[in-house]
């Protein structure tokens, strides 16, 4: 099961990045909400998968019982999609934006329209 759960988390990943690099900026875009979504099920997996009880502490208990969930992925994951989901409403509004005030999506077409290498406002590549 872990092994079937591993390869489809490695397929979801290298569709995000396959998506991310893409010339059209829309599917920029979905692949990094599809590689944000692969990094929180690999946080998500490594807090195991099996417990089935709620990581609740009974009364008068001051430990976690051993066939309880772990908390802190959960927490982590959680977390993560709300960070995700503001990344992924910014670059929406930033690739609309960009959209409207270029007229293309395509992103070698605005390599391009970048200034060269010689211009002394652009800054220096640092290799």
């Amino acid at each position: 099961m872990s092994a079937l759960l591993a390869l489809t988390i490695a397929l979801i990943a290298a569709a995000g990045v396959y998506l991310t690099l893409s010339r059209d900026l829309f599917r920029c875009i979905v692949g990094l909400a599809v590689l944000g979504s692969a990094a929180n099920l690999i946080v998500f997996a490594a807090g195991r998968f099996g417990p089935l009880q709620p990581a609740i502490l009974p009364a008068g208990a001051t430990e976690l019982a051993a066939t309880a969930a772990n908390p802190l992925p959960q927490a982590l994951v959680l977390t993560a999609i709300v960070i995700s989901f503001a990344l992924l409403c910014f670059t929406l509004v930033l690739g609309a934006r960009l959209r409207q005030q270029g007229a293309s999506d395509d992103t070698n077409q605005w390599r391009a329209a970048e200034p060269p290498d010689t211009d002394p406002v652009k800054p220096a590549v640092l290799e």
